[in-house]
């Protein structure tokens, strides 16, 4: 991997990877401390407190970061084929920088093409999807593979999984944006698809690569899973469905929101709201990428 050149870039990994620090927290902090991260990293509780954002919970946190142990575990990742892109570096994902609270870094495993970034498509859907649905979303995954497109989704069930499996079987290339971290893939079901996506594309996560996943992570990845992509196809999701949180995000980032018309209620609400509908024959037609 990309070996850490200097303290400020593993202080930098060290405040991105802490579980309650978002991007706008991270902006707070270094604001607050004239981007002096010595300084933010020895302040006492009271006065971290006194940064936007920052409660006694992360100011806990920031007082527990062990820099020599961080040092060991950053080593080992890249013994295990994990890199870390930090937000402002050439390989961070072009997309990504452009969105306002884009993660400080990203862990990433695999080695996509160049031109990955700059091609990407997403498809989420529900996790137990219609016989259709995941019919749709092979046939599409596949014909945006061909296209030369890469296929972002979050290796969850259902339409995740058919998105990445399109992608693969037309000997394509996909992204799959995790809610767990890189050592520690969830769903344990889709550990071999994972390695088969790694092998070509990329897994990327902005959890350490121990965590397991959780309900903040999973909906905190759909923000990747839109801001790495043109265009956001949600396939079937109910109202109630993750897959809405991501086309609630990709409007926030100005991506283009697209739904099948099925008649699931997430579908359904995203077309009344205005989102492009594409049709189940012919769906490249009508994606606006």
């Amino acid at each position: 991997m990309k070996r850490v050149k200097d303290l400020a870039q593993l202080q930098w990994i060290a405040l991105s990877l802490s579980p309650n620090i978002g991007a706008a927290t991270l902006s707070n902090l270094l604001h607050h401390f004239d981007h002096d991260l010595d300084a933010a990293l020895a302040a006492p509780p009271h006065e971290l407190m006194r940064v936007r954002g920052v409660g006694a919970k992360i100011a806990s946190e920031i007082g527990a970061i062990d820099l020599d142990r961080l040092a060991g575990e950053v080593k080992a990742w890249g013994d295990e084929g994990i890199s870390i892109l930090m937000r402002g570096d050439a390989d961070y994902p072009a997309p990504l920088s452009a969105v306002e609270d884009g993660p400080p870094a990203l862990l990433l495993r695999g080695k996509p093409p160049a031109e990955t970034w700059s091609k990407a498509v997403a498809l989420v859907g529900a996790r137990l999807p219609s016989k259709e649905a995941r019919y749709i979303t092979l046939g599409l995954a596949m014909k945006l593979a061909r296209a030369g497109r890469a296929v972002v989704s979050g290796l969850a069930l259902g339409v995740d999984t058919a998105a990445h499996t399109g992608a693969l079987s037309a000997d394509g290339v996909t992204i799959a944006v995790l809610g767990s971290g890189l050592l520690r893939i969830y769903p344990e079901a889709n550990r071999a698809l994972a390695e088969r996506i790694g092998a070509g594309g990329a897994l990327i996560s902005q959890t350490h690569p121990c965590w397991g996943a959780n309900a903040q992570r999973l909906v905190a990845r759909n923000r990747i899973i839109s801001g790495l992509s043109q265009a956001l196809v949600v396939v079937e999701s109910e109202i109630e469905g993750g897959a809405m949180y991501a086309a609630r995000f990709a409007k926030e980032q100005g991506r283009t929101v697209c739904a099948f018309d099925l008649p699931a209620s997430g579908n359904q609400r995203l077309i009344a709201e205005g989102a492009v509908v594409l049709r189940r024959d012919d769906p490249l037609r009508d994606l606006p990428v």
